[in-house]
């Protein structure tokens, strides 16, 4: 791609926001995690961005997800990942195109990393690309669409060097 039409594409701007320093405890690079997840699902969805775009990552705990799972979903209880979608929005022209939040759960995350035998890092990368297709327009409520978003999810997933999260584990010893 030229340098001038680069420069033409709108620009996505990731928020970071940390709740707890969990996150920062265990994961010195998270905001470079966070963002190459965000870039590259942005990327591959290809979504038709008109203006330049912000999305937020806040980097929670379990209480603050699990708040926001019982005022929205009504789930009383934490799960590792909640995307938002902003509501429609009016905008001045130069203003940028707020997509929505993803937020995820410290706790959930270390927690499912651990009995998955998956490093805390590639398990984020994953959460973070799964947020952002559901802010994209992507879900797995229906088999296709399941199918659909998983596979652009294993596809990101792999360019970022991470193995293919939905993939059966294999024992010890299977070739």
């Amino acid at each position: 791609m030229s340098d001038r039409a680069l420069r033409r594409r709108p620009a996505i701007e990731i928020d970071l926001t940390e709740i707890t320093a969990r996150w920062r405890e265990r994961l010195p690079r998270r905001r470079a995690l966070c963002v190459a997840a965000a870039e590259a699902a942005f990327a591959a969805a290809k979504p038709r961005l008109t203006r330049r775009t912000e999305v937020s990552v806040v980097l929670a705990d379990d209480a603050l997800v699990r708040r926001l799972n019982r005022q929205w979903r009504r789930i009383d209880s934490a799960t590792n990942v909640l995307s938002f979608p902003a509501l429609d929005q009016e905008l001045p022209p130069k203003a940028p195109f707020l997509l929505g939040d993803v937020v995820v759960a410290y706790e959930t995350v270390s927690r499912e990393a651990q009995e998955q035998g998956k490093d805390i890092a590639d398990h984020l990368r994953h959460l973070v690309v799964h947020g952002i297709l559901h802010l994209l327009g992507y879900d797995h409520e229906e088999p296709g669409s399941a199918e659909q978003m998983e596979a652009l999810e294993t596809r990101v997933l792999a360019e970022l060097g991470v193995a293919d999260p939905y993939a059966e584990p294999q024992a010890a010893g299977d070739d």
